[in-house]
């Protein structure tokens, strides 16, 4: 493995352990990919704890050969976010992103700018939106009213969540996600977080 690729995954293991759940789809492509052999399949599925079982992986990758971190990568379709930071922190120079919560790759304050075009063109994902709604606190409202959500839309999420202002902003969220299709992009996130004087960070944090 390229020692770049290496250090990425050296940064970044506290952070992995605590995203990746590695059971359901990404060992079972490495193995497919010939990255992994059975006995190591075995050995990491062995492990007690989600943590563990991505801690063996991340122990074993760096000696599986030049493939194996685009390979790692490329398993990473249902954890889109985390496939985002660490490119990040691939093509960040300087130190790149810490392990666990806190800043992302790179230092300085969080805008837009520091998001890649690639990520303000997708679609964000249903663990991205549940992370935004944990964030937007009182001003979920007026991020799904710039969304276009209309009252009555908005009246539903507050009724059908009472109690819980993250659920009632992830509703709202999902349903905007779907009423606009392959439209509900990252970039109008951002747009409508602006217009709503809710800062940038707040959904950088949300991706990555």
């Amino acid at each position: 493995m390229d020692p770049a690729h290496r250090a990425v995954l050296r940064r970044n293991t506290r952070f992995l352990s605590a995203e990746l759940q590695v059971s359901d789809s990404i060992v079972p492509l490495l193995f497919q990919e010939e990255i992994l052999t059975e006995a190591q399949v075995e050995h990491i599925e062995s492990q007690t704890t989600n943590s563990r079982k991505t801690r063996r992986l991340l122990e074993l990758l760096p000696r599986r050969g030049p493939r194996a971190f685009r390979c790692f990568l490329r398993a990473l379709d249902d954890f889109s976010w985390v496939r985002d930071r660490l490119l990040l922190d691939l093509h960040t120079p300087g130190p790149g992103a810490e392990p666990g919560p806190g800043p992302g790759a790179g230092a300085g304050s969080a805008d837009d700018r520091q998001l890649p075009e690639s990520v303000l063109q997708r679609v964000p994902s249903d663990r991205e939106l549940s992370r935004l709604a944990s964030r937007l606190g009182a001003e979920w409202e007026l991020v799904l009213m710039d969304l276009g959500l209309s009252a009555e839309a908005l009246f539903r999420c507050r009724s059908d969540h009472g109690l819980s202002a993250h659920g009632a902003a992830l509703a709202g969220l999902v349903q905007w996600r779907r009423s606009e299709g392959r439209r509900a992009r990252v970039q109008r996130l951002l747009e409508s977080l602006q217009a709503a004087d809710v800062h940038p960070s707040v959904l950088q944090d949300a991706l990555i």
